[in-house]
């Protein structure tokens, strides 16, 4: 910046009693700029203090707790610390733990982020397979919208991080140039510490016409610049060396002792390791005499550089895309975070950050905007003895996962929350389930609220019923008042946390007895703003497609008639109708039946406790034409699942237990789930 003399001045005061105009040069000087010193201009580029801000952009969302393992199998990590796998998306869950006001989260998270580690899809609207290198997921918000997109995360992510804590950023070369610019925005080019490169693959296609793209990159900052830092260890990479244990310069003292004799070392130079150093040396045979000098044998591990292509970057475990390994999570994790430090991972996928912080003994929150990916999380770490220990992989794990919460996130307006009374609390869930007023008012003398579409529907009084719960009992009760008077299906209205059945719906006596479960947070507050609803993939091919919508899973619950069929050596699921309640897409079109199926997920040996995945089909392998071997569009989906009346899964007997539950996920991330008895 030039600095202006008297001349200058005297020249300028000049030019502006004359009218001349002012040469650029002067323009900083005079009008100093507060922007950095560089950073990526774009259209939608958001300001930070809007960002932060309560905006409709960045707007903070209660948390709701769907379940919590825990018990001796879950034993609690601390008596105030749940593990936390959340639904929903990250932006907005990060802005409620941001904002640090929401019970589940008030002061545990916000500054106390050791570790964040993110492997978000890589914005290029190209497809990727993590494991073979070829198409898996695409990414299709790109360019500019892609580089906001991650940039408002990272800027509140950073101010989660405690002041010694560090964040990895994993990504491909399509646009690593454009986020390490963003990385250095938000944190400080000075914070930046090493990108580090780690494999994407090692195969090589005939044919490509250029080099195969076979590495990644891992961009380490820190908050600030009093981060920790653990050394890590790794098998040397070549055979272990006999070297001079002498280095340049003079120290003191001089002599070391080497079996009974004193050894000096060349002039000029200084024995490399103090006395105590050289007798564990000795006693480990990693030290001889050599012509009268000393020399030292190289440990079989050597200090770990930024080349991490010794050790594979992706894995498959779990079955799902792009799934990282384990190994890549250990190093990471070691690297900046000891035992019982916060760990984050907000593109959670298949569970990798949460399995490994688990195995080393950190704390750990991971957040996913797909269901698909947060079964495959539950199940990770419900799951999580059975896997390979970290140390030594010819051996299991065998420890359970400490307890951990099943969160679910909405979008509320936390500038209307109010307690409702009996009356409103009515209005509302009436109003939120789409309960029609019948003149029927009561039945076998049960208060009936309404219909749901053409079937009776009761508010559950938990404000009359202190301590009570939806059970079989009462729903026994019920059945034995109404059972005989009403038609196969019934509606039950309730809290969450008063519903005592994992399913949707019980049966009694030929009924069915459905539940709309109302979370715990919405009886307390009230919200004005229109459900945005993000979409669920149809295809692995969408598995990792960007969106920042917000939807309920609970709000609006799909119709499904499915039956069961037992046969010799395998069981029949058939489904007949699916459709979503959402009954029209974006464009207004009218959803045909099956239409809005996003996934089947399957758990054939339910237990009457917790869903294990143990299958999942997306809408495209539930076609009843024969898969392609190329992944079909989103329309071409959709096209062929107009034209189907029903969808048929076998399984074989042999790998199915006494119950089957089944979870049908609509393109909303809407959920039924269904129960079946096999034995």
């Amino acid at each position: 910046m030039k600095k202006l003399n008297k001349q200058d001045i005297e020249f300028l005061i000049d030019a502006l009693k004359s009218g001349k105009e002012i040469p650029l040069e002067y323009k900083y000087a005079l009008f100093p700029t507060k922007q950095k010193e560089y950073e990526l201009v774009y259209a939608g580029k958001m300001r930070k203090e809007d960002i932060l801000a309560d905006t409709e952009e960045a707007k903070p969302v209660p948390l709701q707790i769907e379940k919590v393992f825990n018990g001796k199998k879950y034993p609690l990590y601390s008596k105030d610390w749940h593990n936390l796998l959340v639904f929903g998306d990250n932006l907005q869950i990060l802005k409620t733990f941001y904002e640090n006001k929401d019970p589940l989260v008030k002061d545990k998270i916000k500054g106390k982020v050791k570790l964040i580690y993110i492997d978000p899809p890589f914005g290029t609207g190209d497809e990727y397979d993590g494991a073979k290198g070829q198409s898996a997921y695409s990414a299709k918000k790109k360019g500019a919208d892609f580089v906001e997109f991650l940039r408002r995360r990272l800027i509140l992510l950073k101010e989660l991080m405690a002041d010694d804590g560090a964040i990895f950023v994993r990504m491909d070369y399509h646009f690593g140039h454009y986020v390490k610019l963003v990385l250095d925005e938000v944190f400080g080019k000075e914070n930046f510490l090493n990108e580090i490169i780690i494999n994407r693959t090692n195969k090589q296609w005939e044919g490509v016409n250029r080099f195969n793209s076979a590495t990644d990159s891992l961009f380490l900052y820190s908050k600030t610049q009093n981060y920790n830092f653990n050394t890590i260890y790794r098998q040397r990479q070549k055979e272990a060396k006999w070297i001079n244990a002498h280095s340049p310069g003079i120290r003191y003292p001089r002599e070391r002792k080497f079996n009974g004799k004193i050894y000096y070392p060349p002039e000029g130079r200084h024995w490399t390791f103090n006395q105590e150093t050289m007798d564990k040396y000795v006693k480990e045979g990693r030290i001889r005499d050599k012509d009268g000098i000393l020399q030292y044998l190289q440990s079989d591990l050597e200090v770990c550089t930024s080349n991490w292509t010794d050790i594979p970057g992706y894995s498959s475990t779990t079955g799902y895309p792009t799934e990282n390994s384990e190994t890549v999570l250990e190093r990471v994790i070691k690297s900046c975070s000891n035992e019982g430090d916060l760990v984050m991972d907000v593109f959670a996928g298949s569970g990798t950050t949460a399995a490994v912080a688990e195995k080393l003994g950190r704390r750990w929150i991971c957040c996913d905007i797909g269901k698909l990916a947060i079964y495959t999380v539950q199940k990770r770490l419900l799951e999580i003895d059975k896997s390979k220990d970290l140390s030594d992989k010819k051996k299991k794990y065998s420890m359970p996962a400490k307890s951990f919460a099943v969160i679910t996130s909405g979008l509320y307006d936390l500038g209307k929350i109010f307690a409702l009374k009996k009356d409103e609390y009515v209005r509302f869930v009436k109003d939120l389930f789409e309960i029609e007023e019948t003149k029927t008012q009561k039945i076998g003398g049960v208060e009936i609220d309404g219909k749901k579409r053409e079937f009776y529907a009761k508010i559950f009084p938990y404000w009359e019923l202190e301590n009570a719960s939806v059970d079989e009992k009462y729903l026994w009760e019920l059945h034995k008042n109404i059972g005989n008077r009403i038609d196969d299906r019934f509606y039950i209205i309730a809290p969450a946390n008063n519903v005592n059945f994992i399913s949707d719906y019980h049966e009694i006596g030929g009924v069915r007895y459905y539940f709309l479960k109302v979370p715990y947070q919405i009886i307390k507050e009230l919200h004005k703003v229109q459900f945005k609803k993000f979409r669920q993939p149809q295809s692995k091919s969408q598995i990792n497609d960007l969106d920042e919508a917000i939807g309920f899973h609970f709000i609006r619950q799909p119709e499904v008639k499915s039956e069961i069929k037992k046969l010799k050596d395998k069981v029949v699921l058939k489904i007949k109708k699916f459709e979503s309640a959402y009954s029209q897409d974006e464009t207004g079109e009218k959803l045909k039946n099956f239409e809005s199926l996003a996934m089947l997920l399957v758990d054939l040996n339910y237990d009457g406790e917790k869903f294990m995945m143990t299958n999942y089909y997306f809408a495209q392998d539930l076609l009843n034409h024969k898969p392609s071997d190329e992944e079909e569009s989103e329309e071409e989906i959709k096209k062929e699942l107009k034209k189907q009346k029903e969808i048929i899964r076998e399984f074989p007997k042999k790998d199915c237990g006494k119950k089957i539950m089944a979870i049908y996920v609509d393109i909303y991330g809407n959920e039924f789930r269904e129960i079946f008895r096999v034995k």
